[in-house]
Order: C-alpha cells, then sequence, then structure tokens
C-alpha cells in the first residue's frame, strides 16, 4: 500500500497485531511473523488532520494484511482511554471482532527494545523509560520510570519524585511554573512572586502560587521531561517554551558548552534529591555549570536505583534519551557497574516508534495465555 513501509525483526512474533500508537509523533503498524509495516508519520493527534491520518493509516494497515492473507488477532493501543489512537483502536478491534488490549505507555517504550532484541518477554527485563508524560497504571502521570517488565505486565521498581503541574497542561507549556512548584515544595512559596512576578506578571505568579498553597489544579507527574523543565526555568533558559522540548534541549545545550571547556561536575555517588538539587540552581551564577550539575546528578541517580534493584541487563528508551549528553553519561555509569545497556536502534525511542512496543508486547502475552490454557486443558 503507498505510504507503507517494511522492516524485518531478529526474531517472530507469535501473533498478528495491528497496533495505534498513543498521542504525540503518531504513527502505526502492523506486526506479522517477523515483518513489520509501519505507517506514515502522522504527528501529533491533537490535530485533526493528524487523527485523519491515523484513521487512514489502520486502515490501509488492515486492507495490507487481508490482501496478504493475514488474519490480526488483536489491536494493540495506548492506557490512556481518551486518546484518539485509542478511540479508534477500540472500532477496529469491534470491525475485526478481536480484542483490544491497552498497553501501559512506558511498558511500551520498553517493549521496543525487546522487540528489536528478539526477547519474548518471559524473562524480566529492566528498564529506563524517560519521557514527558503516560498515563500510569495508579491513574496519574508517569515518565521517569525503572521497570522490570515482560510480556504480560511490569513492576514499577523506582521513579522520580512526583511534581505538581499548577495549571495542568499549562504547566508543560511554560516551564516557570513547574519551577515555581518546586520552590512551593521546599518551602520557599513566598519567592514565587518576586522571581517569576516581573516577566509574567505578578497577578499570573500569585494565582500560581494560589493553586499550590490550596492544591487546586495540581496534578503530579513523575515526568523526566518535567524536571528538565523545572531546572531550565531555574537556570532561566527557558522560563516559557515555544517548542516541545525547547526547555530540555536548551538545558543540554548549556551543559555541553560549559563541559567543553570543563570537567564533568562531581554529585553524591547516589544524590537523586532532584527537589533540594533544582533549589539550588535557582542562584546558580553560571547556568552552564548548573545545567551539567543537574545531568549528572540525574545519570548518576538513575544508574545507582538500577543497581539497587539488581539490574544486570538494562533497557534505555523514551524520548529523553534524544539527549545525547544524558545518554553518554547515563551507559558511561552503567558500563562502570558492569551493567550492559540497550538502546532503539531501528525506530525513534521517543512516541514515534511505540507502536512497535505496542504489538510486540501483545503479541507475546497472546501467546503466553494460549500456553497456559494448553497446559490447563492437559491437566483437565
Amino acid at each position: 500500500m503507498p505510504g507503507l513501509t517494511t522492516q524485518a525483526l531478529p526474531a517472530a512474533a507469535p501473533a498478528t497485531v495491528l497496533a495505534a500508537g498513543a498521542f504525540l509523533k503518531n504513527r502505526a503498524c502492523l506486526l506479522h511473523g517477523r515483518e513489520l509495516l509501519w505507517s506514515p508519520l502522522q504527528g501529533d493527534l491533537s490535530d485533526p488532520e493528524a487523527c485523519s491520518a491515523m484513521e487512514a493509516a489502520l486502515d490501509s494497515l488492515a486492507s495490507e494484511a487481508s490482501v496478504r492473507g493475514w488474519r490480526i488477532d488483536a489491536v494493540a493501543h495506548d492506557l490512556h482511554p481518551d486518546f484518539p489512537s485509542t478511540r479508534a483502536a477500540a472500532a477496529w478491534a469491534r470491525h475485526l471482532d478481536v480484542p483490544s488490549h491497552p498497553v501501559q505507555h512506558h511498558h511500551a517504550h520498553l517493549g521496543v527494545v525487546m522487540a528489536e532484541q528478539g526477547w519474548d518477554g518471559s524473562e524480566p527485563v529492566h528498564g529506563l523509560a524517560l519521557d514527558g508524560v503516560g498515563l500510569g497504571t495508579d491513574g496519574t502521570a508517569w515518565g521517569g520510570e525503572l521497570l522490570a517488565a515482560r510480556a504480560d505486565g511490569f513492576e514499577r521498581l523506582a521513579h522520580l519524585p512526583a511534581l505538581a503541574l499548577p495549571g495542568g497542561d499549562t504547566a508543560a507549556r511554560e516551564p516557570w511554573r513547574v519551577a515555581a512548584a518546586v520552590l512551593h515544595q521546599l518551602s520557599r512559596a513566598d519567592e514565587i512572586v518576586p522571581r517569576f512576578g516581573p516577566q509574567f506578571g505578578e497577578v499570573v505568579a500569585a494565582g500560581v502560587a494560589t493553586l499550590l498553597a490550596r492544591d487546586l489544579r495540581c496534578p503530579r507527574s513523575s515526568g523526566a521531561g518535567r524536571w528538565f523543565d523545572a531546572a531550565a526555568a531555574a537556570l532561566r533558559l527557558a522560563p516559557q517554551r515555544q517548542t516541545e522540548a525547547e526547555a530540555a534541549i536548551a538545558l543540554e545545550r548549556a551543559a555541553t558548552a560549559w563541559l567543553a571547556q570543563s570537567p564533568m561536575p562531581a554529585v553524591p555517588a547516589a544524590w537523586l534529591d532532584l527537589p533540594t538539587l533544582v533549589g539550588t540552581l535557582f542562584d546558580e551564577t553560571d547556568p552552564g555549570r548548573g545545567a551539567a550539575r543537574f545531568h549528572a546528578a540525574l545519570a548518576t541517580g538513575l544508574v545507582q536505583a538500577a543497581v539497587r534493584h539488581g539490574a544486570t541487563r538494562l533497557a534505555l528508551t523514551g524520548g529523553c534519551f534524544h539527549n545525547r549528553l544524558l545518554s553518554r553519561e547515563i551507559e558511561a555509569g552503567c558500563a562502570a557497574h558492569g551493567l550492559r545497556t540497550w538502546r532503539p536502534q531501528t525506530v525513534d525511542c521517543g512516541d514515534a516508534g511505540l507502536a512497535l512496543g505496542q504489538a510486540w508486547l501483545v503479541a507475546h502475552s497472546l501467546a503466553a495465555v494460549d500456553t497456559r490454557r494448553a497446559a490447563a486443558l492437559e491437566t483437565c
């Protein structure tokens, strides 16, 4: 079909699965054996045109399955019930008369690495999934996760501290709000208006302080992306972003420029007290040095968490691994502990590759259910 691309996997999937993807940078796929068919990138599904493209992509993939004589066994989608991709997946499952399977966002990110390596998910795979947001099984926003994942489920071993997002989604577009939340968490709320009022208006800054004080419209998120936002805003690098990941990119650039002239700052071996760390950045006189210290502390803490939880192989995935400095520091820290790492190689580490993880995990989950069912029948 026009626009579809083919990719070969190292191992065959035990079921044929249509996967709808998630929300940002969306792309759908169809998995059959070792063959993977990708739709074109639709983009963010907040755009009605992207939603239409996503629905057309699912139609093209299902039609291609029919042409090739493949019977689709299930449709996979994100755990979030309100994503357009989730609703489209449910509609296709009804049309095909097959089950639809939700896959938690960060579990799916780890599934990408499992698929690329040909791991069937019968043994747990430890992984760091770092991104901006994904709905967790507890109903809150996740994004800084250490998981032990199998094909049919996962254990959340550790995660970054949760941050309040004053104003909800608005905080993801205005990093200064997240920085204000850190000040509130550190009992420094009296600094919010003096620090942010001159740029964003005293009334607006006071309103954010009030939301935090009353815990109104302040959902929590453990997303690594939000901690990058807070650090960048504290260092006055990107208090209000214009494009996605702008604050994180500014933070990485500042750190990289500083490290070109100076060594990586030393941090305590297991320091991952992010509120205290970000709190020190508000009065940092050298933004580059502060940005480098943030990267060093985050990488060190994440590696130590993986080691403490007994990881022997570690998947590194999620949009934050577009950050080359963070990736390099985590990989170097893992190597120092004899911990082998894998990252997505053939697809994007962010949400553009997520559908592969959804499809792979569901395919192997279905096979595991069939195996258990057969074993139960043999004992009857």
